[in-house]
């Protein structure tokens, strides 16, 4: 097992094999391995949501926005933040989705809960267009299973508590 030392922007990390992560844009993940391939040493992170595995090279790990888990604190802070009413009037959904594309890029679980909050309200007022639907999904998919993953609750009861906060 190797250890890689990834310096990130607010502190240094550490990914090894078994750690539970974050890819932004993709979700939830652990580190199956780190493999070598032509001269580069990559890590395999299995995404339980969708199945897959995906290869990054670990050079560009905290570059693409790899990350452990947020904190039990982290978790708390970003399912309260759900009940905030924020205002997104007078921005076209080009305009919505560019910003919630940024947000979810930073990776953050405090991002991603701003994203599926501003888009859980707009779909109140108006039926969402395909591609912020879709950011709707994956960001509400995310936030379900870090919250669940760091406060060790099931995925079922995280969704109930998400709504209830967002129906305040």
């Amino acid at each position: 097992m190797r250890w890689y030392n990834l310096t990130m922007s607010t502190d240094n990390a550490v990914f090894r094999v078994g750690d539970a992560v974050v890819y932004p844009l993709q979700g939830v993940g652990s580190i199956i391995s780190c493999e070598k391939r032509r001269e580069r040493e990559y890590y395999r992170i299995g995404i339980a949501a969708s199945d897959m595995d995906v290869l990054l090279p670990v050079e560009n790990a905290s570059a693409l926005g790899l990350r452990h888990l947020a904190t039990v604190t982290e978790a708390k802070k970003a399912i309260s933040s759900l009940s905030e009413k924020k205002d997104t009037r007078g921005l076209d959904w080009k305009q919505r989705l560019l910003k919630n594309q940024e947000l979810m890029k930073d990776g953050s679980l405090a991002s991603i809960a701003i994203v599926v909050n501003s888009l859980y309200r707009r779909s109140k007022v108006k039926e969402l267009p395909v591609q912020e639907r879709k950011l709707y999904d994956n960001a509400l998919s995310i936030l379900v299973d870090e919250t669940s993953s760091v406060l060790g609750i099931g995925t079922e009861e995280i969704k109930k508590k998400i709504f209830a906060k967002l129906e305040k």
